[in-house]
């Protein structure tokens, strides 16, 4: 099993068209290679209380902000490791704690039906979050096929690449298939930069020179306003606590 990571960096988003993101990735060749994860599809469950409390603070762009997920790369059959994540952020900056665990003992813990299966300081972080906001229940299946790359100088650099991300609000299991309601529009590809510190000066003018500007852009907060939202008020279901 994957040792139990921390670590804190910058993360900046892109919306490409088709054709910019052919040219990002015939410049970025001789630079940078595929992960460990090359090619996939990632899949996400987010955890938040019955009125989204978690999505709705961090739509709201505080100083601080934390999501909590459970995640894997590829369908779950019962014996890969998936990942608990709490994410923060904190003033532009990241800050995520990842622990690796067998689903059968995530999925109870983050559901509040057993207690945490490790003791660690990451568990303990995530146990916090569970006791202070109750309830927490996974809201929201979230998956993309992403592309991934660091850099052969640092690995401090990394680029991924997500299309075909969907979202949706039942069938909440990793061990689902990757299916659901488109959030990107027809032939845009979000692209993510994530650095401890600034990017390197090649990346810049590449990004200078194509004319790519970052952007704003929450695949769950996207989720939540353009369909959960509307679809709740409409129902007559939806509080705030």
């Amino acid at each position: 099993m994957a040792y139990q990571t921390t670590f804190s960096r910058y993360e900046i988003k892109f919306l490409l068209d088709e054709a910019k993101y052919e040219r990002i990735l015939s410049e970025i060749g001789p630079r940078m290679e595929q992960d460990a994860w090359g090619k996939t599809t990632v899949r996400n469950l987010y955890y938040d209380t019955p009125s989204y409390r978690l999505c709705r603070r961090s739509l709201e762009k505080p100083v601080y902000k934390e999501k909590l997920r459970l995640r894997s790369y590829g369908r779950v059959t019962g014996t890969e490791t998936v990942f608990a994540e709490l994410k923060k952020k904190y003033k532009h900056r990241v800050y995520k704690r990842r622990l690796p665990l067998p689903e059968e003992k995530a999925v109870p813990w983050l559901g509040g039906e057993t207690p945490a299966p490790v003791s660690s300081q990451i568990a303990e972080e995530i146990d916090a979050v569970l006791a202070f906001y109750r309830e927490m229940r996974p809201t929201v299946f979230l998956s993309y096929d992403r592309e991934a790359f660091y850099s052969r100088e640092s690995r401090d650099f990394r680029l991924t690449f997500d299309r075909n991300v969907l979202y949706r609000c039942e069938d909440l299991s990793l061990q689902k298939e990757a299916w659901g309601t488109p959030l990107l529009p027809e032939g845009r590809v979000l692209m993510e930069l994530k650095c401890a510190g600034g990017i390197p000066l090649w990346m810049a003018e590449l990004l200078s020179r194509e004319r790519i500007y970052k952007t704003s852009f929450s695949k769950y907060g996207t989720a939540f306003c353009q369909f959960i939202l509307p679809q709740k008020q409409k129902s007559g279901g939806f509080f705030y606590e």
